[in-house]
């Protein structure tokens, strides 16, 4: 090497040079190293990031990530569902645009959460009744919670994630709730004016039915029409309130052997009152007979007949036909709801209106679904609840514009018929057997009246405010040597001892006893199914006095 025109030489041994590689050697092995530590990285980063990327598909909840500036930067596919956007179209728009929510009971549009948190640096939440409308235009409700993605080092902010579900569902849930709970108290509004409603009736039925004696007496014909009439009434009240009560709480029914022909015909032809729908009946006489709560049934019959009304406001003609059909018939082949080796009688109600899509076809029968501005949708849904209650079936068929028909099948008595009803003119008032009988009512008037009536017809009675009173006089009775031959209990007995207890503890003391039960409650499971708690017979408020007779003769005979 040359150095100001100096040479100089240098001696390099072979330990030197040796020494320099290896130091070169190592620092490529270092680097090597390095480059393999920045692979493993770059390899880790790559697998977190396909995790959280499944992670994010896998969540059941929407979730949009934004910058700082409010800009989408990723979102799972549950949030390009619910917003109605891709993430291509979504990535760096505002998430105002893409997040579109209002507020479901103003309309009005709702403050962005995620501006909330980029202001404040705080979780942040929805209002509950928020509403996010969709790039289509649909509309969901949703729960949601903004939170701020932060630098663990710096902690700075470096953007938001939103997190959001679909509770549309759970809303309606709770609206049913809240309507059922709603419903739940009117109904027990109802029971219970139902229930005094009948007491009075009771003691009005009663009074009439004296009255119309007192009037045949005098061969005044004319009053004792009147007075039949108002007797008459009287009982309409009584399918009302039934009404209210099945309504309330959907009672077991109480069932009799009945015919369809007057029940169907009168029915119909009352709820057409002041319509300017007629009705057009093909009734035949040989129709079988049914066992059915004719107060269900009728309110069944009501409800087809006014929707029937409803469906044709310009007028128009309802028909209702009735047929016998048999286990085998190819009439019911359609209807495999029907048991195949029961006789049924079809009633179907048809009329000329608007009909029916078939979208609301397949919800007609469902709690609260109506076509109506303001109807309820329980009247269909509780003419199903009764029908099934009796094992038959109710159907439609309809198409729009050319009218509806509904038709019900109840099982059949088939080959019995109903004895004609005897008018109670012809009827022998004195009771064949008599004796003592001890009645418990909380209503005074209704115990004045049953002792008069019942003292007219041959009995001796004593009456009883509560059932804790009457358990001593049976007892005391029993016990002289003079006992009760029926004791006649109200089911109800506000603040006292009513007769679903008092029967147990009568029966305790004499296992013979005969008891009928009675209650304004007339859809209470005790009066269809009175033999299991130990009565002998049952009457629902207001009842005829004539029936209360006849009732205590069969158990006395």
């Amino acid at each position: 090497q040359e150095k100001g025109g100096i040479y100089m030489d240098y001696d390099i041994s072979n330990q030197q040079l040796h020494k320099e590689l290896e130091r070169l050697q190592q620092r490529i092995t270092a680097l090597e190293k390095d480059a393999d530590i920045r692979k493993a990285y770059v390899k880790l980063l790559l697998k977190e990031k396909e995790l959280l990327a499944i992670t994010l598909r896998s969540i059941g909840d929407g979730v949009i990530t934004t910058d700082t500036q409010g800009l989408v930067v990723m979102m799972n596919p549950v949030a390009e569902t619910l917003t109605g956007w891709n993430i291509a179209e979504a990535q760096n728009k505002p998430l105002r645009e893409v997040f579109h929510i209002i507020s479901e009971k103003t309309g009005k549009e709702v403050e962005n959460p995620v501006q909330k948190v980029l202001d404040t640096g705080l979780i942040r939440g929805l209002a509950n009744s928020t509403l996010l409308i969709s790039q289509e235009g649909n509309s969901r409700v949703i729960a949601d919670s903004a939170a701020p993605i932060i630098d663990t080092i710096t902690g700075q902010i470096l953007g938001v994630v939103l997190v959001f579900r679909d509770v549309t569902h759970e809303r309606k849930l709770e609206l049913e709730v809240a309507r059922a709970e709603k419903l739940e108290s009117v109904g027990i509004l109802a029971g219970g004016i139902a229930h005094d409603f009948n007491n009075v009736l009771t003691s009005i039925a009663g009074n009439i039915w004296l009255a119309k004696l007192a009037s045949k007496d005098q061969k005044s014909l004319e009053v004792e029409d009147l007075l039949a009439e108002a007797e008459s009434q009287t009982f309409r009240a009584k399918e009302l309130t039934h009404q209210l009560l099945t309504f309330s709480k959907g009672g077991a029914p109480i069932k009799k052997i009945s015919s369809l022909q007057e029940l169907v015909r009168e029915t119909a032809i009352f709820a057409l009152h002041g319509s300017n729908v007629r009705c057009v009946f093909a009734l035949p006489e040989d129709l079988w007979v049914v066992n059915i709560d004719t107060n269900q049934i009728s309110q069944v019959i009501n409800n087809l007949i006014i929707n029937a009304d409803q469906a044709m406001p310009e007028g128009g003609i309802i028909t209702i036909t009735a047929e016998n059909v048999l286990a085998n018939s190819v009439v019911r082949q359609d209807e495999p709801m029907l048991l195949k080796t029961v006789d049924y009688v079809k009633v179907s109600i048809q009329d000329g209106g608007i009909g029916i899509s078939q979208e609301a076809l397949t919800k007609i029968f469902e709690p609260y679904f109506t076509t109506k501005s303001s109807g309820s949708g329980l009247g269909l849904a509780t003419s199903f609840s009764i029908i099934s209650k009796h094992k038959g079936f109710l159907g439609v068929t309809s198409e729009l514009g050319k009218g509806a028909t509904f038709f019900l099948y109840l099982p059949a008595l088939s080959g019995e018929v109903v004895a004609p009803l005897e008018k109670e003119v012809g009827k022998k008032l004195v009771s064949m057997y008599g004796g003592k009988v001890l009645i418990v009512d909380d209503q005074n008037d209704i115990l004045v009246l049953l002792k008069r009536v019942l003292g007219l017809v041959g009995y001796e009675v004593i009456t009883a405010l509560d059932g804790a009173v009457g358990i001593e006089l049976y007892r005391e009775a029993l016990e002289s040597a003079n006992p009760f031959q029926a004791v006649i209990l109200d089911l109800t007995i506000p603040g006292g001892m009513g007769g679903k207890e008092t029967i147990q503890h009568l029966l305790a003391i004499d296992p013979q006893v005969k008891a009928i039960v009675t209650s304004g409650y007339s859809n209470d499971p005790i009066l269809s199914n009175f033999e299991a708690y130990g009565f002998k017979g049952a009457l629902s408020k207001p009842f005829k006095f004539l029936e209360l007779r006849e009732k205590l003769d069969a158990m006395l005979a």
